[in-house]
Order: structure tokens, then C-alpha cells, then sequence
């Protein structure tokens, strides 16, 4: 690249990264709980993906109620993932293998067992008090705070033991920590230190964009809180967040090689920018949740919605700052069942084409462990099935709200993030080949063939065809630095758009539907080499391209 490339060159905006749920990956122990030595076990399948980054969700010391972004000690290891060394190992594997490591950092709230807030409720005058957010009852109830967790939406417990109460804006049993503390904030950055001086490449700051709150706790207006992105604007991007970034980036994020991305971003794109511009000096990548936020009910956004938000963020970001692109996480159900198809005749290219699309777009790409392979929804049915605090407290919820629950469970059945966290589909065999015991959550169905042994040696299936496009990233700059540009943003099922960085050109073409679709572009003929494609052939027609369902073409021009 030359010196007028749009951005400036950085490992991790070339980096493609792929996330691990621990507790869901590989059980070695024999407990139906993934664990670190299945990771170690499966590091050269991670090798062979091709990608180069991989991030763990927490694997702390945590009682799980929240599994493990409720954390009791933040410089152990989980007793159910294994040990520090097994942990130094695995870091070591990663490195050697010539892939990073992205550690979650959950410190907008810790665990109610973690030492500190133990001493912190035992009396009003203890040195940790202040470490969390209390609030004398003798004052009154303080003012509403929404809890995403809490069964009854209310941010604020009772703690009999010292008559007050304390802050919680997601399960009872994670009070947010008081980042207006700086013993608090020192704490973090020698935690972040640790991990850093053990070799750790990243960090993901879980739920940080509300680390920072007006402690007189005004009142909101009334109704603030009757969806989740009104939430995060009262919520979100407090008063000194950008102060508490500054400084960790001077005490911790300056002195390593590392990069830090931000779990949410805040409610409007200056918001973005302000917490990963290059000139900030705070953070450097930007994970927002517009689309993901899109697919709420049982409606699936439109791909005029789809493509409107993916072109808003490219353009903001195209010169300045970094953004990360992604579908699915521990947070959302599978990619498939909701931009997809999970259809028999359209699971597996509508797989190809969100993998095409997710690593053919400008920004850091994010993968989900299974995603590779095409993994489904599994299809809960009732809430005894389900173990995740979020789908279990929000049916408490709905049921003391008179909702129809029968409608509340088809919500769950498309949206639960429990869909995302059933065990990695390795083979044929009982239990995918995850656990010789029951696991912790159900095995889909459908891993008789939906798994990696059955794709290894198709060079059609999903896991291939990944590989091909994550190939084809790391070979191409373009992917990553690339201009991108819409065209024929009206098209009402496919999305097409070009990269281009220098001389270098290329088109992507998706069909997001089930018919065949076609589009003319003008001054195309059929010379142009096709460097991916999910189907066997592309019709051309003089200037038309027809696109069988959920067709994924990448041309270079």
C-alpha cells in the first residue's frame, strides 16, 4: 500500500478474529463443560480457519450466574475451565501458531462474591465502599434505573445488611463497580497489566460504554427506558467516560502492543468516533450493535435496512477511525436463522453468503465459534429448557406483565442467545464429539451432519467455503483498507458493492432471497475472474447477472 491509502496499517485492523465461548467449545474434563485444554486440543483446527486473532468470553473465577461475566477474581482461572498454566498453554499455542489473543474484560460491574464487594456491603464506613454504587435508604428509593437482567427491570437491590441500596444495571447478583473511584480505576488497569505482562494481545470491554455515571443518579423521563437503544442513551456514554479512557489508554494501552475494542458505542456515530478516533488516544476499534439490533422480534429486518446501516458505518469510518463487522456473538442467536434461511434447500448458502459478506467488508471481520460451519438456532420450545438469566428473568417478566407468553416463547425460540451456545458440532457421534457426558446444554440435531468432520473434506461445504474467504482477505489488502461503495442501493434482494483500493478492484454480489434475482451492470461482460462463488456457476447474460437463492459472487474487476 501507499502512503494514500485512506488508513494507516495496523495488525489488528488486518487481523480476522475468531470468538471462542469456552463453556461451549470442547469438554476434556468429562463435566459436559467446554474447558482451556479442549481449546489447547482444537488450536490446530483454529490454526486451519486461517484466522488470527481468537477472544475468549471470560474465563475468570465466577460463581456464573451470569456465565462468567459475573467475576469473583479477576486473576484466576475458572475451577471448570481449568488452571493458570493450563491458561499460559494455551496462550503460548496461540503465539506459536502465529495467532493473538483478545481477553474479555468485564468491569462495568463485577460479581457480588468478589472479595471487594463482600467487604463493601459488611458496613457503610468499610474502605470498599465506595467501590460500588450505594444508596442510603433513609433517602428515599433512588430514582429508576432500567436492569437489562433483572426480572423486574428495577437497576436497584436492598440489601437489608447496611439499610441501603445498591446498583445493578444487569443481574442482581452484578453490582456495577464506582469508576468515580480512582482506587476502583487503578484496579482495573493493574488487572489489564497483568494479563498484559502475561502476553495478552487485546482487550474487549464488556459493557463499558456505561462504566460512567452521574452519581447524584437524576430522574429520567418517564417511559426513558421502553427499548434498548433509549436505554443506552440515557445509559450510556456518561459524563468522564472519556476521561477513564485517557487514562487507561496512558497506563495501560500505550505501553503494550495491544488494541482495545469497545462493546457498544454509545448512541450516535460521533459518540463512535469519539472513543476510537486515532486523535482521542483512547481506544482503538468500535463494536456497535445497530445491525444486530435490526432482528429484535419475530419481523427480520429488511435488506434495505441491512444495507442502509453497513453504508452509514463504512462512510463515517472510511478515513478515520476503525469499526469491527460482525453478525453474531454470545449475545444473539446463530447468523442463519436471522439474515439467513435455516431451510434445508438455503441453510448452507445462505452460511456462505454471511461469511462472504462479513469478510468482504472494510473493518476488523468477527466470527462466532460454529458460524464456520453453518450452525443453527436450536429450537427451545419452553422456558424449562432454557438456561441463560436473560431469556429465564425476561419470561418472569412478561409473565407478570400479562404478556402472551406463547408469543414470548416464539421470540425466545428465534432471538435467545442460548441458540448461540449449544456445544461446537465436531463429528457425527453422541454429543458432537463435544463431551463424553451429558452437556451443559443440549447438542442441535442436526450435528449428524452439520459438523466438521463431514465438511473437512467436501470442498463445497460451509467450512471450506470459509476458508476460501478468509484465504482470499489475507491475500488481498483491498478486503481490508478497500474504498467501499453501494451500488444500486435500491435493489430489493441483492446487495452489491465494490472494493477498491489503488488499480485494484473488486464486486460483490449477494442474493438475500430465496428466488433467483438479477441485476444489470452496466459495461460488465464475462471475462472478469470470479474468485469466490457458492454455487458451481454464475449466469451472465451481455450487462445481466442472475443470482440463484442466496447466491455469494465476489469478481475481480
Amino acid at each position: 500500500m501507499t502512503n494514500n491509502s485512506l488508513q494507516e496499517r495496523s495488525w489488528w485492523k488486518e487481523g480476522i478474529v475468531y470468538q471462542i465461548y469456552p463453556r461451549s467449545f470442547k469438554d476434556t474434563s468429562g463435566n459436559g463443560v467446554g474447558d482451556l485444554r479442549g481449546i489447547i486440543q482444537k488450536l490446530d483446527y483454529i490454526k486451519s480457519l486461517g484466522v488470527t486473532m481468537v477472544w475468549l468470553n471470560p474465563i475468570y473465577e465466577s460463581p456464573n450466574d451470569d456465565n462468567g461475566y459475573d467475576i469473583s477474581d479477576y486473576c484466576a482461572i475458572m475451577k471448570e475451565f481449568g488452571t493458570m498454566e493450563d491458561f499460559d498453554e494455551l496462550l503460548e499455542g496461540l503465539h506459536k501458531r502465529g495467532m493473538k489473543f483478545i481477553m474479555d474484560v468485564v468491569v462495568n460491574h463485577s460479581s457480588d462474591e468478589h472479595e471487594w464487594f463482600q467487604q463493601s456491603r459488611s458496613s457503610r464506613d468499610n474502605s470498599y465502599r465506595d467501590y460500588y454504587h450505594w444508596w442510603p435508604a433513609e433517602k428515599g428509593k433512588p430514582n429508576h434505573r432500567w436492569s437489562f437482567f433483572d426480572e423486574n427491570s428495577d437497576a436497584w437491590k436492598y440489601d437489608e445488611q447496611t439499610d441501603s441500596y445498591y446498583l445493578h444495571y444487569f443481574s442482581q447478583k452484578q453490582p456495577d463497580l464506582n469508576w468515580e473511584n480512582p482506587k476502583v480505576r487503578h484496579e482495573v488497569y493493574d488487572i489489564m497489566k497483568f494479563w498484559a505482562e502475561k502476553g495478552v494481545d487485546g482487550f474487549r470491554l464488556d459493557a463499558f460504554q456505561y462504566v460512567s455515571k452521574d452519581i447524584t443518579f437524576p430522574p429520567f423521563p418517564e417511559g426513558y427506558d421502553v427499548d434498548v437503544p433509549s436505554v443506552i442513551e440515557y445509559h450510556g456514554m456518561g459524563p468522564h467516560i472519556h476521561s477513564y479512557l485517557k487514562e487507561m489508554n496512558e497506563q495501560v494501552l500505550s505501553k503494550y502492543d495491544v488494541f482495545a475494542v469497545s462493546e457498544g458505542v454509545g448512541s450516535t456515530l460521533q459518540d463512535a468516533h469519539d472513543l476510537v478516533d486515532e486523535d482521542r488516544e483512547e481506544l482503538q476499534m468500535a463494536y456497535h450493535f445497530e445491525a444486530t439490533d435490526m432482528v429484535t422480534t419475530l419481523e427480520k429486518c429488511t435488506l434495505a435496512q441491512f444495507k442502509e446501516s453497513f453504508t452509514k458505518w463504512d462512510k463515517s469510518f472510511a478515513e478515520k477511525g476503525w469499526i469491527a463487522i460482525y453478525l453474531s456473538n454470545h449475545d444473539q442467536s446463530r447468523f442463519i436463522n436471522r439474515y439467513g434461511s435455516d431451510k434445508p434447500a438455503f441453510k448452507d448458502y445462505s452460511a456462505k453468503l454471511l461469511n462472504t459478506f462479513i469478510l468482504s467488508m472494510r473493518g476488523t471481520p468477527y466470527t462466532y465459534y460454529g458460524d464456520e460451519l453453518g450452525m443453527t438456532n436450536i429450537g427451545f420450545t419452553k422456558i424449562e429448557q432454557y438456561k441463560d438469566i436473560a431469556a429465564i428473568n425476561g419470561y418472569k417478566k412478561a409473565a407478570s406483565d400479562g404478556e402472551d407468553l406463547d408469543h414470548y416463547l416464539k421470540k425466545l425460540n428465534l432471538l435467545s442467545r442460548d441458540n448461540g451456545r449449544t456445544p461446537m458440532q465436531w463429528d457425527a457421534t453422541k454429543n458432537a464429539g463435544f463431551s463424553n457426558e451429558t452437556p451443559w446444554l443440549p447438542v442441535h440435531k442436526n450435528h449428524t451432519t452439520v459438523n466438521v468432520l463431514n465438511q473437512e473434506n467436501d470442498q463445497n461445504s460451509v467450512l471450506n467455503h470459509f476458508r476460501k474467504m478468509v484465504a482470499l482477505r489475507k491475500d488481498n489488502l483491498l478486503l481490508v483498507y478497500g474504498e467501499y461503495e453501494i451500488i444500486q442501493e435500491e435493489h430489493p434482494t441483492i446487495y452489491a458493492y465494490s472494493r477498491t483500493l489503488e488499480d485494484q478492484k473488486m464486486l460483490i454480489l449477494l442474493n438475500f432471497s430465496e428466488l433467483e434475482s438479477s441485476i444489470e451492470l452496466s459495461n460488465y461482460d464475462d471475462s472478469k475472474e470470479v474468485l469466490i462463488n457458492n454455487y458451481s456457476e454464475l449466469s451472465v447474460d451481455k450487462n445481466t447477472i442472475t443470482l440463484k437463492p442466496y447466491q455469494a459472487v465476489v469478481l475481480k474487476l
